[in-house]
């Protein structure tokens, strides 16, 4: 409505505010002005099918900001245009006769604007808020449809060019219906409720009374007795009962194990609980699969949850979705047909070739949109349902699977970095420039220019799903307790925590726990033990190899943590972390100005820096020298950092610190809310997310029941 009331406000004040420019510049612009905005809505259209798309998986800043105006400028354009073209008509019936030749044509690009508002297939939604607000846009369908209704009638003549205008409404009214209709299944409310089951009141209990009591008062003995039909989760996952390992390198079975998964795990996005037998039948299956299969899975299982969110891959995959992309399709080919044979000496030439670039541009778009559907993964999904096409879709679709198509990704696969004590290190920034300041994007910029990004390593991912595999060994029951692991677990098997100055971290809020151990952990990879030994350490080659993957995977999980600190503070429990970051910054800023200065040797800038700072006596507390006033912890941090290099040797230092990581991770993004999880998969998507779901299916959640199945009374007379 909003844009509607801006469209009038501008219609009414057009007049005033073009008395200011000279004569022919007016005339020039009210012969110009619709057929500038509508190309410029069929422009718009073009660069959301043909990115829309990517920002599943891609996190470039660019792109977000591209897809982000040309998606708000889309709607604004096309409901300008109407707005001129409805204005222009009631102009022309004071003056002219409403069916002049020139109105009748662009008449006939109104329904073109209505296929320009149901916007293309790849993006339905920006972001989640704009499923929520469905009503609103439904409204704005009723408007539109009228106005774009009267401006018909208002050129109706009954020649050719009138009577074409009837197919693109139909196909106009299809594209917007479509586009409403996805929005309100999108939205929180309706998702919930297309996941309840139906209403079930169980076993007849006032008729089993009514027996026990009549049964009893004749005199028999009467027992009432469970019969425990036993969990219903507790046999394992069909097809994985005998088996130990089980391979999934097909992508028909990749799309169709992902697809089961996503009807049931889509739950949590609707604060649902699972039920035992999903847990059970879910941990069965991602236990016995390899780690790079089940992240296989999880990106498949994702994209789909993005299909569902934000474009209209549901309903144009659905029977009446192919129906209604037939019907707009036919009827936008079959206009252009009647056109070009058609008698156009009538209207002016720019008119036609604006009518025919307006027609061929509808056609591409459905092209691509056919295009995009049949290149998704709900294609090979269906096809992969006939066994017969089994082997097609496997040679159709492999490179896929394996992640070499980057045009085939399904998700970035980057996680982002950011590293406290290099910040720090940093010449300052030159000073944002006043056009900065005036839109308040000074801050915005300053925090992502020291962000950057790191591939999500092979190893690591092999690390997470081996320690998240491990963890979910044991019984049910317990799984609460694991998803409040925040790091104690780690140190209680090495027993560490006994050491005083570790076991305080995991008594410490979660923030600043992410702090302390940032800082130690980038303390320690840079120390000469680590940083310049690992070639000697004993054991081989081998061994070496291992030690690095753990020492390499505690950097980038270190620094990712902090990343999420800093930039996305939403995804984590609240806290005040992005204060003890600015503190800590300033107090270490402040630290290495005063001392940096003077080194030598700049090659290893970097190292020295670190070694200055473990050089400083912590032998009393910095929080009895400081007081409370700064939440820095740069000093807390050095203490943790020669904790853990006094307490353990390289070997177990780095494999304590990787599984102390991925505990924290873990906690994290059980911790974060499933909205923030499905907001980051439009930006290319988050490694906390993949791990959010691969512990749900693991069963590492606590949005599950353990009940006792189907068990139900049996009346038992003797």
């Amino acid at each position: 409505m909003s844009r509607l009331i801006i469209t009038g406000v501008l219609l009414t004040k057009k007049r005033n505010t073009m008395q200011i420019f000279p004569e022919k510049a007016r005339e020039l612009w009210n012969e110009c002005e619709l057929r500038a905005l509508v190309l410029t809505s069929l422009v718009l259209q073009l660069i959301l099918i043909l990115i829309g798309n990517r920002r599943k998986h891609s996190a470039s800043n660019k792109i977000r900001v591209l897809l982000w105006l040309a998606y708000l400028s889309a709607d604004s354009v096309a409901t300008v245009s109407l707005g001129v073209l409805s204005n222009n008509q009631e102009d022309s019936s004071k003056e002219t006769n409403a069916t002049d030749p020139n109105y009748v044509i662009a008449a006939f690009w109104a329904p073109f604007l209505l296929l320009h508002l149901g916007g293309p297939d790849t993006i339905t939604a920006y972001s989640l808020e704009d499923n929520e607000l469905w009503l609103r846009h439904f409204l704005g369908l009723i408007v539109q449809v009228g106005v774009a209704f009267y401006v018909f009638l208002r050129a109706w003549n009954s020649g050719t060019m009138s009577l074409l205008s009837i197919p693109i409404f139909v196909a106009g009214i299809v594209k917007f219906g479509e586009r409403t209709w996805v929005l309100r299944s999108a939205s929180s409310e309706h998702f919930r409720e297309s996941m309840l089951p139906s209403p079930d009141p169980g076993p007849n209990y006032a008729r089993y009374m009514e027996e026990y009591c009549a049964k009893k008062e004749e005199g028999f003995h009467v027992k009432s007795t469970i019969i425990d039909a036993g969990r219903a989760g507790d046999q394992e996952h069909p097809g994985t009962a005998n088996t130990t390992a089980i391979s999934v390198d097909s992508t028909a079975e990749i799309v169709r194990k992902a697809h089961r998964f996503f009807l049931v795990f889509r739950r949590l996005c609707a604060d649902l609980i699972l039920s035992y037998h999903d847990i059970t039948g879910s941990r069965a299956f991602f236990r016995k699969i390899s780690f790079d299969s089940a992240f296989k899975v999880i990106e498949f299982e994702l994209g789909l949850m993005y299909d569902a969110f934000y474009t209209k891959a549901v309903l144009i995959n659905s029977r009446v979705g192919i129906i209604l992309r037939c019907i707009s399709f036919f009827s936008t080919v079959s206009v252009l047909i009647t056109f070009f044979f058609a008698n156009k000496e009538a209207y002016l030439r720019v008119d036609v070739v604006i009518s025919y670039i307006l027609l061929v541009g509808a056609i591409v778009l459905e092209i691509c949109a056919v295009i995009v559907m049949l290149a998704s993964d709900w294609t090979v999904l269906r096809l992969s349902r006939h066994k017969s096409v089994n082997s097609m879709v496997n040679r159709i679709f492999p490179v896929s699977v394996r992640g070499r198509d980057k045009n085939k990704r399904r998700w970035s696969n980057k996680m982002a970095q950011y590293n406290l004590i290099s910040i720090c290190l940093e010449n300052k920034p030159p000073k944002c420039i006043n056009l900065q300041k005036v839109f308040f994007v000074d801050k915005l910029l300053e925090k992502y220019r020291h962000m950057y990004v790191r591939d999500v390593p092979t190893h690591l991912k092999e690390l997470i799903f081996e320690q998240l595999k491990d963890k979910s060994s044991g019984d049910f029951e317990n799984c609460k307790e694991l998803c409040r692991r925040r790091g104690d677990h780690v140190l209680r098997t090495e027993n560490l925590l006994n050491n005083v100055v570790l076991g305080r971290t995991t008594e410490l809020e979660f923030d600043q726990s992410i702090l302390l151990w940032h800082i130690a952990t980038d303390l320690c990879y840079y120390s000469g033990d680590d940083h310049s030994n690992t070639g000697h350490i004993r054991g081989g080659a081998t061994y070496n190899r291992g030690i690095d993957d753990h020492r390499k995977a505690s950097k980038l999980l270190s620094d990712y943590m902090l990343y999420l600190v800093v930039v996305c503070p939403f995804m984590l429990p609240n806290g005040i972390g992005q204060i003890r970051f600015q503190d800590t910054c300033a107090e270490a800023a402040e630290f290495f100005k005063e001392r940096v200065v003077h080194v030598k040797n700049k090659k290893d800038f970097d190292k020295e820096a670190r070694r200055m700072l473990m050089e400083v006596s912590t032998e009393v507390p910095p929080l009895e020298v400081k007081g409370d006033r700064s939440k820095s912890v740069l000093f807390e941090a050095c203490i943790v950092a020669k904790a853990v290099e006094e307490s353990m040797g390289v070997e177990q230092r780095w494999k304590v610190l990787c599984r102390l990581w991925v505990e924290i991770l873990s906690y994290a993004a059980n911790r974060c809310g499933w909205s923030h999880h499905a907001q980051q998969l439009r930006r290319g998507g988050e490694l906390l997310t993949h791990v959010w779901l691969l512990m749900a299916h693991l069963g590492i959640t606590e949005q599950f029941q353990i009940s006792r199945g189907h068990a139900r009374a049996k009346l038992i007379v003797q």
